[in-house]
């Protein structure tokens, strides 16, 4: 009994300094934001129910078009934006408002999932009041939700007059289109007619958001050596093979370029042997080999994580250097391949991230702090970091991305609705 008598005065408390923090024009943006979630829930269901995984452009299209309906119903100037068709990518949403007033936003989010059409995890189904089965419902229709109920809530009270809103919600974003010049070149445009850039993936926690991100980039390392009987192998005739300079390389690797703090570095599929093939679209490959016979080629392919473009480069250097100091008859090269740029942090994503927590904490929602970049993937507002400041991590809160076990917190959809909603509100009237 006295813990609920705690509880309840922690929580009258609480609302009466966020009554007072707040301006009568944001206690109805707040309330507005109330009355509208059930609807927001009801339509991430719909959403969910709809596979976009990223190979299936039908499916990425159709949820575009379903959230190009509800911005146009807001008054966002909203298009479709195609991909070539030889990207095998379905494209990209765009809606915007225009306008003088305040910061020039940007708001990302993307509308694929990794969750195919052959997938047997397609349904949205609830657990329970709190908690619901989502494929891609917390990565991240859900928020892309959360960013279209802040603005519906915004519209809904006549606040968005005059202001510059970018809304952009990409549709390969589990598995970015290739060349990114095209596919990102709408982003990157957008970026640079903006201020600032919120992201609005997966959050980390209901008390942190995003100041920095790691960046991706691919390696492969091919390997030749001397195909001959393995008698002779680390004789002056035949030398070492492909596997054993393969190796060499792989723990040159570990020794010598692991230990930056913020730099990984993964080698996620090796063969060697006599003949490799390898298909790159497929991550599938074929080996042949003898016990008897030593390796003639060997090919690994992996990826590299940094948080600064010199970080990268300076790896890059390294992992080229050790490359090139082969074992006898034998050689080795390597390439790299850029994906995702890094997200820095960044004084003005420090400022940013200060005027969140002011609206968090105005809200009565407690503190929110900068997250640990080294546990971040990369996202798409990597791309737009070098423009503007940036935040990311804004999204649903739930478990297990990526897996079978999706889930997405349905509790946390309406206080996180609320934040975005605030804290839009106050960046268009600085």
């Amino acid at each position: 009994m006295k813990n609920s008598l705690t509880l309840c005065i922690s929580l009258c408390f609480g609302l009466s300094l966020m009554s007072q923090k707040l301006t009568n024009v944001e206690k109805k943006l707040i309330k507005t934001v109330e009355k509208n979630n059930t609807e927001a829930i009801a339509f991430l269901e719909k959403v969910v129910n709809i596979n976009s995984g990223t190979l299936n452009k039908e499916g990425v299209k159709k949820v575009g078009t379903i959230f190009k309906t509800a911005f146009e119903q807001i008054e966002f100037d909203s298009k479709w934006i195609e991909m070539p068709n030889e990207m095998n990518r379905a494209g990209h949403l765009f809606a915007e408002t225009t306008g003088k007033k305040g910061k020039k936003l940007l708001l990302i989010g993307h509308l694929d999932t990794v969750f195919e059409e052959d997938s047997p995890f397609q349904e949205f189904k609830r657990i329970n009041d709190s908690t619901a089965h989502a494929p891609g419902g917390n990565d991240m229709k859900g928020g892309d939700v959360i960013v279209l109920y802040a603005l519906k809530a915004l519209y809904q009270q006549g606040l968005l007059k005059d202001a510059q809103i970018i809304v952009a919600f990409t549709g390969d974003e589990e598995s970015t289109g290739k060349p990114l010049s095209i596919s990102r070149k709408d982003l990157v445009d957008a970026a640079k007619r903006s201020d600032i850039a919120l992201g609005f993936e997966t959050s980390t926690g209901f008390n942190y958001a995003t100041v920095a991100r790691r960046g991706a980039s691919g390696w492969e390392v091919k390997v030749k050596g001397k195909r001959a009987h393995s008698s002779g192998v680390f004789n002056e005739r035949v030398g070492a093979g492909a596997i054993f300079e393969m190796s060499r390389i792989l723990n040159g690797f570990y020794e010598d370029v692991r230990g930056e703090e913020f730099l990984t570095f993964n080698p996620g599929v090796m063969m060697g042997g006599t003949f490799v093939e390898f298909d790159a679209a497929t991550s599938k490959g074929e080996v042949f080999g003898k016990s008897n016979v030593v390796a003639q080629t060997a090919v690994v392919k992996g990826g590299l994580r940094f948080i600064s473009e010199e970080q990268k480069e300076a790896a890059r250097d390294k992992m080229r250097a050790i490359v090139n100091e082969n074992l006898p008859h034998t050689s080795a090269e390597i390439s790299f391949t850029d994906s995702y740029p890094a997200m820095p942090p960044s004084e003005s994503n420090q400022e940013l991230l200060a005027e969140l927590n002011k609206v968090s904490l105005d809200l009565g929602q407690g503190e929110v702090k900068a997250y640990d970049p080294g546990k971040r993937g990369a996202a798409d507002t990597s791309f737009v970091a070098a423009y503007v400041a940036c935040l990311d991590g804004l999204g649903t809160m739930g478990t297990g991305a990526h897996t079978p076990e999706e889930t997405v917190n349905l509790k946390t959809v309406e206080a996180l609705t609320k934040r975005t909603a605030l804290f839009l509100y106050r960046l268009i009237n600085e």
